[in-house]
C-alpha cells in the first residue's frame, strides 16, 4: 500500500501505488505512412484495372493467356497492405494525447500533435491533457468547533500521466470531483471558521494558508490517477443560514469589544499626554484629587458614546 502524506495535521492519505506508468509509444510520421498507403492502393488498383482490361481483350480474341495469377495476387496484397497500414493512422490535436493499446495491453502514449502512425490493429484512446477547472457545489459541513458552515472551492488541474488516468481509475474526471469534495470536507473539519487565539489558523482569517493545505491534500488524493493540481481556491465560505444571525451578533460583539479596547487605550494615552504637558509647561499645579477629577472627566468625554454636556462651575473645584 502506497501512503501519500499531506501537511494537514500530518494526516496520511492512503492510495495504492500506481501499477503502470506512461511511456512513449513507437510512432512514425503519419504523413509519410499516409503516402505509403495511398501509393499501395493506387498501384494495387492500377494492377486490377490493367488485369480487367486485359481480360476483356482476351475474351474478345478468345486467348486468355498466362501469368495472370501472380499479378492478381500482387494487386490484392498491395490493397490489403494499404488497409492494414491505414489502421495505424491517428490524428492527435494540440493539448491531447492518444493512449495506445494492442489486444488490451498498454503499449505507449502518443503526445506529438498532428497525423501520426503507430502499430496496426491497435486501439487509440484520446485523453485530454489541457488544463481544466472543477468547482464544487456549496457543501454544508461542520468546522473544528462543530459549527455548520457552507463552503465551496475551485481546483485547477491537469492530466500529467495518461496511462494512470486511463487504467488506474474508472473515470478520472469523476474521481477528481469526488476526491476534491472529500478534501474540502476534511479541511473544513480541521479548522475553525474564526480564530479564538493568537497563532491559530482559521478558515476566514488565513485564506492563503488554508488554500495551500487544500491544494496539497487534493494533490495527494488524485496523484494515483496521474493528475496534478495546479491551484485551488475557496470560492464560498459562510456560516450556515440557521446560525448565521447568531454568529453575526457574536462577530458584532467581538468587534465592539475590540473597538472599545482601542478607544480606552487611546483615551488613556491622551490623558497621560495632557497631564505631562500641563506639568511640563507649569500651566497649573494639580494635586492628586484634582488629577483624579481631570482624568475622570477626560475619560468620560473621550470614551462616551454621546457628546458630553459641559457644566460650568462657578465656584471652586471642590464645590
Amino acid at each position: 500500500m502506497h501512503r501519500m502524506r499531506t501537511d494537514v495535521d500530518d494526516v496520511a492519505v492512503h492510495m495504492p501505488a500506481p501499477r503502470i506508468r506512461e511511456r512513449r509509444a513507437v510512432e512514425a510520421s503519419g504523413l509519410v505512412m499516409a503516402a505509403v498507403v495511398l501509393a499501395a492502393w493506387l498501384v494495387g488498383l492500377a494492377l486490377m484495372v490493367w488485369l480487367f482490361v486485359r481480360a476483356v481483350r482476351a475474351a474478345d480474341t478468345g486467348e486468355l493467356g498466362s501469368g495472370w495469377t501472380p499479378t492478381l495476387v500482387l494487386a490484392c496484397v498491395l490493397v490489403l497492405a494499404g488497409v492494414v497500414l491505414a489502421t495505424g493512422l491517428a490524428q492527435v490535436a494540440p493539448g491531447q494525447a492518444r493512449v495506445v493499446q494492442f489486444l488490451g495491453r498498454y503499449v505507449g502514449t502518443v503526445r506529438t500533435a498532428g497525423l501520426r502512425w503507430v502499430a496496426p490493429f491497435t486501439t487509440k484512446r484520446m485523453v485530454s491533457t489541457r488544463i481544466r477547472n472543477h468547482e464544487t457545489a456549496v457543501l454544508k459541513v461542520n468546522d473544528a468547533d462543530g459549527n455548520p458552515i457552507d463552503i465551496a472551492c475551485v481546483v485547477v488541474w491537469q492530466v500529467a500521466d495518461t496511462a494512470q488516468a486511463s487504467f488506474e481509475v474508472d473515470e478520472f474526471v469523476q474521481f477528481v470531483a469526488i476526491q476534491t469534495e472529500a478534501a474540502v470536507r476534511h479541511i473544513a473539519n480541521s479548522y475553525p471558521y474564526d480564530a479564538h487565539g493568537d497563532g491559530q489558523l482559521s478558515l476566514r482569517d488565513n485564506a492563503d494558508e488554508i488554500t495551500e493545505k487544500l491544494a496539497a491534500e487534493i494533490g495527494a488524493r488524485v496523484a494515483s490517477a496521474g493528475v496534478t493540481v495546479i491551484e485551488s481556491r475557496l470560492t464560498h465560505l459562510a456560516y450556515a443560514p440557521e446560525i448565521a444571525q447568531a454568529m453575526l451578533r457574536r462577530q458584532q460583539a467581538s468587534a465592539i469589544v475590540a473597538a472599545r479596547q482601542r478607544i480606552v487605550e487611546g483615551a488613556v494615552g491622551m490623558v497621560e499626554l495632557a497631564l505631562d504637558r500641563l506639568a511640563e509647561h507649569d500651566v497649573v499645579d494639580l494635586d492628586e484629587e484634582r488629577k483624579a477629577t481631570m482624568v475622570s472627566n477626560l475619560l468620560v468625554v473621550l470614551c462616551g458614546d454621546r457628546d458630553a454636556q459641559p457644566v460650568v462651575n462657578t465656584g471652586t473645584l471642590y464645590q
